[in-house]
């Protein structure tokens, strides 16, 4: 991995974040930075380039450790395989700056089967309102979510009645494509999203009536969700899967529901306590 890069910052967490902190925060990056959005926008593509490496290094309990320890994903470089800056690491021969340029300019990507780029759908956050009693014993709740849905004309494809997808002629199906330029330092090679099938690999002949050829129109669903018993105002329901759908068949997103808890007229919670203020006359007590 490359070295001298704050994984956390380019993520926006803490060194602390959870690994569900880390894949929203990696979501909703990928997202806002995706070639699709940005067809030959370079500096975006070089963000989610950038945002998929970090994410790839705090997602692996492995790679993160050694990260945070080393700042490297390897581990200590300078543990048992010795100086990394040592003649003994560099194997075989470079067949001068030409070849250098080429395999810096490919790393990360390079002898690697990289295929069509897949977006995660959206995630999504709504609130819930809860009784006092409802939130102490649990219940079933349904709300509406407005969200993205898989085209059930075309199956999420984007093409008519069940047109066949061409593949696309210029990335061969990939969804990427290589530049090559020369310059006074030899041959540079470049990778990036293919602009002809926005990085899909795929080409619609004919666009479906019913999305126009997204793959997915918006519609509100109505969701059935179990609130578990002891739930307190403030915290937060996750459904895997539950969120809008992605545009070309990548994962869904997640459904987030707030929950929010009416106060009860007489009695107050602590933590799984409820506690009852009793004013008793004098004569009483």
């Amino acid at each position: 991995m490359p070295e001298n890069k704050d994984y956390y910052s380019i993520l926006g967490v803490d060194k602390s974040a959870s690994a569900d902190e880390i894949k929203s925060a990696y979501r909703r990056l990928a997202k806002q930075y995706h070639p699709d959005l940005h067809p030959g926008d370079e500096e975006c593509a070089r963000k989610f380039k950038e945002v998929g490496e970090a994410y790839e290094v705090l997602s692996d309990a492995n790679k993160r450790s050694n990260y945070d320890q080393f700042g490297s994903a390897e581990g200590n470089p300078f543990g048992a395989g010795g100086n990394p800056f040592s003649s003994g690491s560099f194997s075989g021969s470079f067949g001068g700056f030409e070849d250098i340029f080429d395999i810096f300019s490919q790393f990360g990507g390079r002898g690697q089967e990289r295929g069509p780029v897949s977006t995660p759908g959206e995630d999504i956050t709504v609130g819930v309102k809860l009784s006092f009693s409802e939130a102490v014993f649990g219940c079933n709740k349904t709300i509406k979510v407005t969200k993205l849905s898989k085209c059930s004309a075309c199956q999420g494809t984007g093409a008519k009645d069940g047109t066949e997808l061409s593949t696309c002629p210029d990335c061969h199906g990939s969804g990427h494509v290589r530049y090559t330029q020369n310059s006074l330092f030899g041959r540079v090679v470049t990778e990036g999203p293919c602009k002809t099938c926005n990085a899909t690999g795929k080409i619609v002949k004919v666009k479906c009536d019913q999305c126009k050829g997204q793959g997915t129109i918006r519609e509100t669903e109505e969701v059935s969700v179990s609130i578990p018993a002891g739930i307190d105002d403030g915290q937060t329901i996750t459904m895997r899967g539950r969120g809008s759908a992605s545009v070309r068949n990548g994962p869904n997103g997640d459904l987030y529901i707030n929950v929010s808890v009416e106060p009860h007229p007489i009695l107050v919670r602590n933590g799984f306590d409820l506690v009852l203020d009793l004013p008793i006359p004098f004569t009483t007590a």
